[in-house]
């Protein structure tokens, strides 16, 4: 799951990253408005925790911006204004709760495991199944009957994006930006060659759920009997 932290204070933004990485998210930082509006528009977040005072642009209009444009991730307002009023303005523009800071992170990873909870898709189970494969989130281990293999967190997260959306076709792009990051110099080669890692594991568990390649677009899960 890929999380988006919008926070200009730098420090905290990593302190931020390095607890939602520790309790197993992925997450990127941008310190600015403008930037964070930009990023979350890349469809590529599952949650995005938005501060308020910005600059370039405040939080408020990023958030307003976001939900006019049909994005519909959940979104974490922070604050140093504990306000009711700019409550009430969060609120209203689209955010799904509000944090005052300073906050405890156990409150805050709280929060996400319940706006996560909100989406069907990324409700918090440990497992995620397909024809006859098992995936645990907590341990990174697929299973298939009595064999399990443990995957490194670029084939889990592959393989949970890939599960999360069976029998869609996910493009190379998507996984590019979902497993690699925004930011990052991947191309497509690493997909094709984490594709192969995963393939390998599959036949190794001897599952019938085969990764079927689309060609010039992407893949997609595909169980067979």
């Amino acid at each position: 799951m890929r999380v988006l932290i919008v926070e200009d204070e730098v420090r905290l933004a990593a302190t931020l990253r390095d607890l939602l990485e520790l309790n197993g998210y992925t997450a990127d930082m941008c310190h600015d408005g403008e930037s964070g509006l930009d990023n979350a528009l890349s469809s590529i977040y599952d949650v995005i925790i938005l501060d308020v005072m910005l600059p370039r642009m405040d939080g408020f209009t990023v958030l307003r911006k976001l939900r006019a444009a049909g994005c519909s991730a959940p979104v974490l307002m922070l604050t140093a204004r504990s306000e009711i009023s700019d409550k009430v303005t969060g609120l209203d523009s689209g955010a799904d709760y509000y944090l005052t800071k300073p906050f405890d992170p156990k409150e805050l990873l709280a929060c996400i495991r319940a706006l996560t909870r909100r989406q069907p898709e990324l409700r918090d189970t440990d497992c995620l199944r397909c024809g006859d494969l098992q995936l645990e989130k907590s341990s990174f281990t697929l299973r298939c009957g009595d064999r399990s293999v443990r995957l490194s967190r670029k084939e889990f997260d592959m393989l949970e994006l890939l599960m999360l959306n069976q029998k869609l076709v996910i493009t190379k792009e998507n996984l590019l930006v979902k497993v690699w990051g925004y930011d990052s110099d991947a191309e497509d080669n690493n997909v094709e060659v984490y594709i192969s890692f995963l393939r390998r594991k599959l036949e190794h568990l001897h599952s019938t759920v085969k990764i079927r390649t689309i060609r010039m677009v992407g893949y997609c899960l595909e169980p067979t009997s």
